[in-house]
């Protein structure tokens, strides 16, 4: 069949036209059966790349295992795990109380931590001064779980630095709670005077929330250990399966 207009840009041949091939378009110079084959067949479905989403980078990284799972070290974890679930339950039970939670061996590693942060912090000001104790107590654990995510790609050793960063907080609490009274015995036997929330709330004039405060800083604590905690459950699981998939790999 002769064509004698483009199908792709409508050109009319003209009988002036015969310098051109019959089956070119002298306009657009599409070979006209070509373009009609072409036409004819059907498109094929783009292909869909799913790009690496910043979410999916993050779940990947915050999931991960160790290539391959020792079944001594998973153990450990395992019963590690459980003792954090007990303490957990522990703090929660108790709530609020000076005497236990002061009196928790971690308040004892904690405190020097929070006597250096105010050290750190004397630089900026008076007010950051004073919170600068408090401040890196809960600093230096998420600190130390970024050193284990990113450097160390140690998961597990994470989730317990995300329970400490949650624990901190509860020990915190009834510090907070004792603005008002002062009767919290600070270190170096130092006076009232040197009570950091209560100097903190009195500068912030919220001495009259000490208590909804305080209730905030155990109840959010709580949160972050019990998210430390699911953390640590799920890593835990990928572990045991991957230790079975190996296991029954070899066996």
């Amino acid at each position: 069949m002769l064509i004698t207009t483009c199908p792709k840009c409508a050109y009319q041949r003209l009988p002036t036209d015969t310098h051109i091939h019959e089956g070119v378009c002298p306009a657009c110079g599409i070979a006209y059966q070509k373009f009609l084959d072409r036409q004819s067949q059907p498109t094929p479905e783009p292909a869909i790349v799913l790009a690496a989403t910043p979410v999916g980078h993050w779940t990947a990284r915050l999931l991960a295992s160790p290539s391959k799972v020792d079944e001594v070290a998973f153990w450990s974890r395992a019963i590690a795990w459980c003792a954090f679930v007990l303490w957990t339950g522990w703090f929660a039970k108790n709530g609020i109380d000076w005497e236990l939670i002061n009196g928790s061996f971690l308040h004892a590693i904690i405190l020097p931590f929070h006597e250096f942060g105010h050290v750190l912090f004397m630089f900026f000001g008076r007010f950051l001064h004073i919170l600068g104790g408090s401040l890196f107590q809960v600093l230096m654990p998420l600190g130390l779980l970024a050193v284990f995510l990113f450097k160390q790609r140690d998961t597990f050793g994470a989730s317990v630095m995300l329970w400490w960063a949650g624990q901190s907080l509860v020990d915190l609490s009834p510090y907070v709670a004792d603005a008002v009274y002062r009767v919290v015995p600070l270190v170096g036997g130092g006076d009232d005077e040197g009570h950091d929330w209560g100097n903190l709330l009195t500068m912030l004039d919220l001495l009259d929330h000490t208590l909804a405060l305080a209730r905030l800083c155990f109840g959010v604590g709580l949160l972050v250990m019990l998210a430390g905690l699911a953390w640590g459950f799920l890593l835990l699981r990928l572990q045991y399966a991957k230790m079975l998939s190996t296991k029954h790999g070899t066996d």
